[in-house]
């Protein structure tokens, strides 16, 4: 009964018979066929791995050495000429008939181009050896209807011992070469480690400089947070001593203001006792009491202008002290000089008035001069002779000539007459 017939992706069917002058092939696929008139067969088309060995071939330098490949093949079911060869030849034999076939013919390859290379072509260099194999049996396979799909050597031996020789030699270059590289190695492992080293110093001074430059940085801004805090202090404390200067100022004007009126009422009150003086002892004193009011209204207007002058050079100074201390100075010698040249115009006004108070006020500590060393004594032995006073009147009177002569030496170098007799006042009083 007439029907289709299939086969899978890995075999090829081939119709033959009735309607068909040559035969019908099928790569995997399905073909309607007649019984009796037609006959279909099946080929396979599986990929085969053949092991190809070559013992003992003599290469090109005459040394014998075995090589293994191992090849992979197929018929070709894409290709029909491949396909309709592949058909003629090995139709009806078995796969092992076909594996054999092929393994013959890549072996015979195999040997030939053995012996057209050296040992250490075919040892060194396998690829290009795989790849003359390959091409050399490739164009025989394929009239065969054959693909070969690869080729690679498995293995390479010798019974001489000479792969192993060139294997020794290797083997020396490489130790050699072994060493060398560790020398180089351990030289290169120095040198890295130098200037990892170099790097580490030098990346620990660039640390350092970076800590010292941030602690010059830090030092700077507090030292500038410093001087504006004691600037502010300064200015403070400044304010604080400007203000209580003014405060003390103001107390001592306002002192002096009083003391200004007591001192106007004890010079009015002066002048009025003057004036009672003046009328009491008109007919007998009127010329000394004149004087004696003429120097008191001097010395009370020197006193004055004396205590005003002071007042205000204390206070140009208090003003002065806080701006700068050389200012205070010169403000304060330039308020010494303006009270000594007032002083000295007072006392021009007045001259032997005002040589006789200085005198009256000297008098007093030239007497504590001179009695000074007198007071430091812890015995005095004196003598006397003749019928003059001794003891404690003798002593008095001593001290008391030493004061009258210095008193008439500086009567005499300041040109101030000689007192005028005052026994008579004395005794009309």
């Amino acid at each position: 009964m007439p029907g289709f017939e299939t086969c899978g992706p890995n075999e090829a069917l081939v119709v033959s018979g009735c309607c068909h002058s040559r035969p019908h092939m099928v790569a995997g696929g399905r073909v309607f066929v007649w019984p009796v008139i037609q006959r279909v067969q099946k080929i396979s088309l599986n990929t085969m791995t053949l092991t190809i060995e070559s013992p003992r071939v003599y290469t090109q330098q005459g040394v014998p050495i075995s090589v293994t490949g191992v090849a992979q093949v197929k018929i070709q079911g894409q290709n029909s000429d491949m396909l309709r060869a592949a058909c003629e030849q090995f139709m009806g034999k078995s796969e092992q008939d076909i594996m054999h076939v092929a393994r013959e013919t890549l072996e015979g390859h195999q040997r030939a181009i053995m012996a057209s290379l050296t040992v250490e072509e075919i040892y060194k260099n396998r690829k290009r050896f795989s790849k003359k194999v390959f091409e050399v049996a490739s164009s025989d396979l394929v009239d065969m209807g054959f693909t070969v799909v690869s080729y690679t050597i498995k293995d390479i031996s010798d019974d001489e011992g000479y792969l192993k020789a060139l294997g020794m030699a290797r083997t020396a270059e490489v130790k050699r070469d072994a060493r060398i590289g560790e020398a180089e190695a351990q030289r290169d492992a120095l040198i890295k480690e130098a200037l990892a080293e170099e790097d580490k110093m030098a990346a620990k001074y660039l640390n350092d400089a970076e800590i010292a430059k941030a602690q010059k940085d830090f030092e700077m801004k507090k030292a500038a947070y410093d001087y504006e805090v004691f600037t502010k202090k300064a200015e403070s404390d400044l304010a604080f001593d400007i203000q209580t200067a003014k405060t003390k100022k103001q107390i001592k004007d306002s002192q002096m203001e009083i003391l200004v009126v007591e001192r106007t009422s004890e010079i009015e009150v002066q002048e009025q006792e003057i004036k009672r003086r003046e009328k009491e002892l008109e007919a007998t004193v009127k010329k000394p009491a004149e004087a004696e009011k003429y120097k008191i209204e001097k010395l009370a207007e020197a006193y004055k202008n004396k205590l005003i002058i002071e007042a205000e050079a204390e206070a140009e100074a208090i003003k002065l002290r806080g701006e700068a201390e050389s200012y205070a100075i010169e403000a304060k010698a330039k308020a010494e000089a303006e009270q000594m040249a007032k002083k000295a115009n007072a006392y021009k006004e007045y001259d032997n008035a005002a040589k006789v108070d200085m005198i009256l006020e000297t008098m007093p500590k030239l007497a504590a001069e001179i009695a000074a060393p007198l007071a430091q004594c812890n015995k005095v032995v004196m003598v006397s002779q003749g019928d003059g006073p001794i003891g404690a009147t003798k002593l008095t009177g001593e001290i008391l000539d030493i004061i009258n002569k210095v008193r008439s030496s500086i009567d005499t170098i300041a040109g101030i007459p000689p007192p005028v007799a005052v026994a008579p006042v004395a005794a009309a009083r």
